[in-house]
């Protein structure tokens, strides 16, 4: 799908309107508890409760005079680099604190076309700086947490075609959460949006833009504990790092890890200190005595000569016209909170209506009439127990110290893609909430019957296209067909995993083979990009779209439902917060059936692929084999591309910290 260009223009002058128009460091976090820690009032019901297998992180929050700081520190390194910046603060959850435009700074940052001059989905859109700001903001925090600290640089390293990404790195795999940019929509269903006049919260909130990969946004801590992020948008691009091998002075980068200073990482947890694959991930490019201004020298912000800059009206996002104080995650207002009485585990935490009630209380599947036998309430309360036992076993992969134990946020849904419950450990990262959704209604969608016939009628944006055909979506069907011999594939005779959705998504497959054709769910490697990966791109790139055009010129905001795809029995959209292509979901099925999946995300992908699949399995044994993975024919690690198997779930090495067992996932 090619990017319109009228969109292109009237971003880059509605965003100069806009902007015209507007009138302490952290200290080393606690390791994980080894043994039983206090449970805190309202802990698990029923049965007796395990003992406390995790600490909850402290309630901390970022105040209204620490923001001005954060803000007036990035002045401060802008003025002293002579470009002037547009600088967001978001807390936890992805509230927006302040939206800070220096006089004379960018109204867009351009988002770059693909390496062959292809512009497809988003690439070649100018991006309103504010947004981008923002989007780089919510990136620092929501992919953080107590035991990791990521930045958007560490972002870019994970989500590109090759990993880690340099110029010799053309046979090696995709980066492990490529295709995490997409999530956090501004269409998402779950993700929460801005109501002017309201308290921050609940979270989480929607991101703009997805995920960035742009470097310019880091997580802000106090006390070891995640308190939000910072984003800078100041130089002409929003893109990301080609090239790990060296070292880049990035304006935008200059700027936040300036602002950042005082509220910055702990050293212990930042991304260089954790390893994927052999590679230790990036954090910065650069250190503080690379600053150009001491930030302990920041003038106040309310200091500032007049004409500095001023907090502006971002619609969508912020109108205080002023900085505003965070929201603590964990307490009620934020939206997260421990499960009290509505999961058994006393470690559980849910999300809530900042009211008492849960959002997503564990319910029943609502299509029996499609399936014959919807997950029962207890089946669905059964796979989450079992799949978060696994998950406390479970040696993590992305938390320091090393030894930890995993933190993820594990998702039910049914058939049509209705959540039928959602748990999370407490300080798994805020990402895996909306992902752990997008994994499972993609195992569920991909596995469906439905799947070809409903991706034949995708259309594009009636607002940008007049409803025209999403070409990208039709042709995939026959990708896929061509792809594996089968002219009846993608309707509902073969289970699809996250994994196996991934090898289809790759721009080449299989790994290591320079010049293999691109995978039939991917675009051709000289046209991909972190901003056009293939179907996934092409199937939001349109919400992408009329929301910042709904931001920068008025209008009506993109629904709070992604996809142009026909809606599911009961009018919804089976991929309402979008499709997702890294791993970490199986379907669930009862015989031959399928009856929904189950998604997990927020630690390594070996890890959430062993607690998705390890889940189902454990539950079909309290089961007596009611529910269980697809037979094994089925299953997609059946079926040749290239003459290569797809892969269905990889699960860890040595996984378990109480346990040397091997090969767990072997023979289920």
């Amino acid at each position: 799908m090619m990017a319109p260009s009228f969109p292109v223009k009237i971003l880059g002058l509605a965003a100069a309107l806009l902007v015209l128009g507007c009138g302490g460091g952290g200290s080393a976090p606690a390791a994980a508890p080894s043994g039983p820690v206090s449970t805190p009032p309202g802990g698990g019901g029923g049965a007796p409760a395990p003992s406390r297998r995790y600490a909850d992180p402290s309630r901390e929050a970022l105040t209204a005079a620490e923001v001005e700081d954060i803000v007036a520190r990035a002045v401060a390194e802008a003025a002293a680099r002579g470009t002037p910046a547009t600088i967001a603060v978001v807390d936890r959850l992805g509230n927006v604190l302040g939206v800070y435009v220096m006089t004379g700074a960018r109204a867009t940052q351009l988002i770059p076309r693909a390496r062959n001059g292809s512009q497809q989905d988003l690439q070649g859109v100018e991006a309103p700086s504010a947004l981008a700001a923002i989007a780089k903001a919510v990136t620092g925090a929501y992919l953080s947490s107590s035991g990791n600290a990521f930045s958007t640089r560490t972002a870019s390293m994970i989500v590109q075609e090759h990993f880690p990404p340099t110029p010799a790195a053309a046979g090696l795999e995709s980066g492990p959460l490529f295709g995490v940019q997409f999530s956090q929509l501004p269409c998402s269903d779950l993700s929460g949006r801005f109501v002017s006049g309201a308290s921050p919260g609940p979270g989480p909130m929607r991101s703009p833009l997805g995920l960035s990969a742009d470097p310019g946004g880091f997580p802000l801590y106090k006390n070891g504990v995640v308190v939000g992020g910072v984003g800078v948008a100041a130089d002409a691009d929003y893109g990301f790092d080609r090239d790990v091998s060296d070292r880049d002075v990035n304006l935008d980068e200059a700027i936040a890890l300036a602002a950042a200073s005082g509220l910055a990482a702990p050293e212990a947890i930042r991304a260089n200190r954790i390893s994927v694959d052999g590679a230790l991930l990036r954090f910065s490019d650069l250190e503080e005595t690379d600053l150009l201004r001491p930030p302990v020298l920041a003038t106040a912000l309310a200091a500032l000569p007049p004409g500095t800059g001023r907090f502006s009206l971002t619609p969508g996002y912020f109108d205080a016209g002023r900085a505003i104080a965070g929201v603590a995650y964990g307490a009620e207002a934020s939206g997260i909170r421990p499960a009290g009485a509505a999961f058994s585990d006393p470690d559980a935490y849910i999300l809530s209506d900042r009211l008492g009630a849960a959002r997503y209380a564990l319910r029943a599947g609502a299509d029996g009439d499609e399936t014959g036998g919807a997950l029962s309430l207890e089946e669905v309360r059964t796979i989450l127990e079992q799949a978060f036992g696994v998950m406390a076993e479970a040696r993590a992969q992305i938390r320091q110290p090393l030894n930890s134990r995993a933190q993820v946020s594990i998702a039910v849904v049914d058939t049509r893609g209705t959540i039928l419950g959602l748990v999370r450990s407490p300080d798994a990262p805020i990402f895996g909430i909306d992902v752990s959704v997008q994994k499972a209604r993609s195992a569920a969608f991909v596995s469906g019957a439905f799947a070809a016939s409903s991706l034949q009628a995708a259309t594009r944006s009636p607002a940008l296209a007049a409803g025209a055909p999403l070409s990208a979506a039709v042709q995939s069907v026959e990708r896929v067909r061509l792809a594996l011999r089968d002219p009846s594939a993608l309707s509902g005779r073969h289970a699809f995993s996250a994994r196996a959705i991934g090898n289809l998504a790759r721009p080449y497959f299989p790994d290591g083979e320079v010049g293999a054709s691109p995978g039939a769910f991917s675009v051709a490697i000289e046209s991909f990009s972190p901003f056009a990966t293939g179907l996934q791109s092409a199937l939001i790139a349109d919400h992408v779209l009329e929301h910042v055009l709904s931001v920068v010129a008025g209008g009506p905001d993109t629904a709070a439902a992604c996809g142009f795809l026909p809606p599911g029995p009961g009018g919804r959209q089976r991929l309402a917060n979008g499709l997702q292509i890294f791993p970490g979901s199986v379907p669930i099925y009862r015989g031959q059936t399928l009856i929904g999946a189950v998604g997990v995300s927020g630690d390594g992908i070996d890890q959430d692929d062993m607690i998705a699949f390890l889940g189902v399995a454990r539950a079909a044994d309290r089961l007596n084999g009611a529910i269980g993975h697809a037979p094994s024919p089925m299953r997609a690690d059946q079926l040749l591309v290239n003459g290569v198997r797809l892969r269905y779930v990889n699960c860890p090495f040595s996984p378990f910290l109480s346990s040397g067992a091997q090969n767990v996932c072997q023979g289920l």
